[in-house]
Order: C-alpha cells, then sequence, then structure tokens
C-alpha cells in the first residue's frame, strides 16, 4: 500500500479513476441481509464525494435503501486494469431541479412519461470510504511486474492499492 493520501488527493484519485467507467454495479443489503447487486448508470462523471443515479421508485433498491442506507459500489476498467470499491451512505429524492440537471432523453426507455415521470427517483451516494487496485495498463510492464512479484514471493508490487477515507 502507499502512502496516505489526504482527503482531496483522495477524491481527485478516485475522480480520474472513475470518470469514463459509466456503469458501477451497486450493491445493498436485502431485509433478508443477503447482498442485491445491479447495474447503474453513473449520472455525474466529476466525482467529489457523492455520486447520483436515478432509479424507478418502484424497485427493490429503493426498498433496501430505505432499511438500510449502507451502500457499495464497484467500479472496473479492465481496459486500463483500474479496479475502485466505494462504500457510502445513500439518500433518496424526488428533487425535480436534480432530475432535471441529470435527464437525458434516452432515458424515455427506463421513464416513458419523460423527466416529469413520477417514478424517477434520485439516489445520492456520499462516500465515506474508498479502496482501489491499478495495475500498468502496458502488457509488457505489467507482465515484468507479475514475474518479478512471482520470483520474489511477493515482495515486489505488481501495481497499487490503497484504502482511502473520505
Amino acid at each position: 500500500m502507499s502512502e496516505s493520501l489526504s482527503r482531496p488527493q483522495a477524491i481527485q484519485k478516485i475522480a480520474e479513476m472513475i470518470k469514463d467507467v459509466r456503469i458501477a454495479m451497486l450493491s445493498t443489503v436485502t431485509p433478508q441481509g443477503t447482498i442485491h447487486s445491479r447495474p447503474m448508470a453513473t449520472q455525474e462523471s466529476e466525482f467529489e464525494g457523492e455520486l447520483l443515479f436515478l432509479t424507478r421508485q418502484e424497485s427493490s433498491k429503493i426498498d433496501e435503501i430505505a432499511h438500510g442506507s449502507q451502500v457499495t459500489l464497484n467500479y472496473v476498467d479492465s481496459k486500463d486494469h483500474r479496479f475502485v470499491t466505494l462504500t457510502g451512505h445513500a439518500t433518496l429524492s424526488k428533487d425535480r431541479a436534480t432530475i432535471h440537471r441529470l435527464w437525458n432523453p434516452l432515458y424515455k426507455a427506463w421513464f416513458p412519461n419523460g423527466e416529469d415521470d413520477p417514478e424517477i427517483t434520485v439516489i445520492r451516494v456520499n462516500v465515506d470510504q474508498a479502496e482501489y487496485w491499478e495495475a500498468p495498463a502496458n502488457s509488457v510492464v505489467r507482465g515484468y511486474q507479475l514475474l518479478k512479484a512471482a520470483v520474489t514471493k511477493g515482495e515486489s508490487r505488481v501495481g497499487e492499492h490503497q484504502a482511502v477515507t473520505l
């Protein structure tokens, strides 16, 4: 693990790692105590400690968040070998100004009544902690680091891993 990052540094690092990853896996806890994950489109690309998602009011994730706001988001950029797990607290909102700001005409596939569809609900996740892993995107460098780690019995790092508190 690397040296500890300050909050602004951690936010900047996470923002860089997830900026081009549009889909996150959102995990919630069901009333039975099991983990339920599903893909969600991130609504704002600029990460500053919170993430927004649009969903339908009549969905299991709404009930799960209402009964336990702790959630996990996982982002994977397999092309560049970046992996990010974010944990935080989710809140639900029907704020029309936020919905208007986030609205995209393509969302009519999920919200047939358009931007004014009463089913639209905003999920706002305030991130408390993040953990990330990244390996060099260059396959030759990555292969060399894997080989070196194998020869040194794990004493050489293959990539960077860090857990940060926001």
